[in-house]
């Protein structure tokens, strides 16, 4: 009780009033400084700097003005086949060779473009309208290569055009060659059906696969051309890979949105 006496009588002394008092030690005052500084820090950041991301969405390679199914007029059996697939066919040229019960049929394609597929072989039986080859539809030799992605319908509005894009290419090993660069060139304003698509690529396998999460928006992509590469396009390599890349060969694309700056994200 003595000692308790005392420690209330200094405390209590008029020598004390005058005495700093300490609110916190040294410690506590550097983690509070550090605590206001990150936040300055971060607030100055949300204000003036910027985050990028991506869209990633499947697609093909084509030249952009789609293709279509070669069907047989008549029904009957294929006793030839007279274009190779994977070439270029002129307007009306013979296809395949049909015998029927008038005589032998020639089927002929309706306009010029590549081969693409070719469903009819020699000793099959077709019958009237059955699908017998895919032509994708090229007007010159020299037409560039485009991309089309099928972007979900919901994400459509956020793809700007003239957006970069980087494109995995099925056929292409991109660890050793990179990714083929280009540019958003416009999106599509409708949301694309599963036959429409099928009627557009001539393949109703590639409509059911790019539509299987529902109705996608079509993303048009021009390449970066860079005529010193064997391809004729520009990759993230120097030189990309020695040999030319084919159109209907399926690609993965990863669309770069534009920057945003975080504090857009609180922001009503």
């Amino acid at each position: 009780m003595q000692f308790r006496q005392q420690a209330l009588s200094k405390l209590q002394s008029p020598e004390e009033i005058d005495l700093p008092v300490r609110f916190a030690r040294p410690q506590g005052w550097l983690v509070l400084i550090v605590t206001v500084l990150f936040v300055v820090a971060a607030s100055v950041w949300a204000v003036t700097g910027t985050v990028t991301s991506t869209l990633n969405a499947p697609g093909i390679l084509t030249h952009g003005q789609g293709s279509y199914v070669l069907q047989s007029p008549v029904a009957g059996q294929v006793t030839a086949v007279l274009a190779e697939e994977g070439k270029r066919v002129a307007a009306h040229t013979p296809v395949l060779r049909v015998r029927t019960a008038q005589g032998t049929t020639v089927v002929r394609t309706l306009a010029a473009g590549r081969l693409t597929t070719m469903v009819a072989t020699i000793g099959s039986v077709v019958t009237t309208g059955a699908d017998v080859a895919s032509v994708e539809r090229i007007a010159r030799a020299g037409d560039p290569l485009t991309a089309t992605l099928y972007v979900p319908a919901e994400s459509g509005a956020a793809v700007p055009v003239g957006a970069s894009v980087d494109l995995t290419v099925q056929s292409v090993p991109s660890q050793r060659y990179g990714v083929l660069r280009g540019r958003v060139k416009a999106v599509g304003r409708t949301a694309q059906s599963r036959q429409r698509i099928s009627t557009f690529l001539g393949s109703g396998q590639l409509g059911e696969e790019f539509s299987q999460h529902g109705q996608p928006v079509a993303v048009l992509v021009q390449l970066d051309a860079a005529p010193h590469s064997k391809s004729g396009y520009d990759w993230s390599t120097s030189d990309g890979p020695p040999y030319a890349v084919d159109s209907m060969t399926p690609a993965s694309g990863a669309v770069h949105l534009a920057a945003q700056h975080p504090i857009d994200w609180l922001l009503p």
